[in-house]
């Protein structure tokens, strides 16, 4: 059995895509890291893609996760927007996926009931419960970033309820496990 794993955790977006890192030790996570992918000096949509992809791998290679939890697009009124969060989505899980990294989705809901006990926190509460669930003595301002570790701490949560998540270990078992959402 393991006995330490490391969770990444993306809140994937193509103006700021945050993450965060913890570690399990038993049953008990600790914050390793969170920060920002901050896109907004970057005009071309395709130059923020690739930083997106670099950027996850070089957290990837730095940090040694054993798993990646992503937080899945909701669907909005905007079909633009829905599809630009749907790219910076797809290239995080890239770098995951050329690394052979389990990925696990999680809708916003998901998340926020399992940091917070209510599907419709705001952003602020779960925060809030992230600084006392993970001994933080201050939070950044940037939510992105904790968004992330939220992603990674419902990762963290969620881990122990069988079929209550979906792993994905390459393409090809992406595809296989999403018929429906596949051309």
């Amino acid at each position: 059995m393991q006995t330490e794993r490391i969770i990444l955790g993306i809140d994937p977006g193509t103006n700021i895509t945050g993450y965060g890192i913890i570690s399990v030790k038993g049953k008990t996570p600790k914050l390793m890291v969170l920060g920002i992918i901050d896109l907004h000096k970057i005009k071309d949509p395709y130059t923020k893609l690739q930083t997106i992809f670099r950027r996850v791998l070089s957290l990837i290679d730095e940090f040694h996760p054993d798993e990646m939890a992503i937080e899945a697009p909701f669907f909005g009124k905007n079909v633009q927007s829905m599809l630009k969060l749907g790219r910076a989505q797809g290239v995080a899980m890239s770098a995951a996926l050329y690394r052979d990294i389990p990925i696990f989705e999680y809708a916003p809901r998901k998340i926020k009931l399992s940091i917070t006990g209510q599907g419709a926190a705001s952003k602020e509460q779960v925060a809030s419960m992230l600084k006392s669930l993970l001994n933080v003595e201050k939070m950044p301002d940037q939510q992105d970033a904790t968004d992330g570790l939220a992603a990674a701490m419902c990762h963290f949560y969620q881990s122990n309820v069988p079929g209550s998540t979906k792993a994905y270990k390459s393409w090809k078992d992406f595809i296989s496990k999403n018929q429906g959402r596949t051309l």
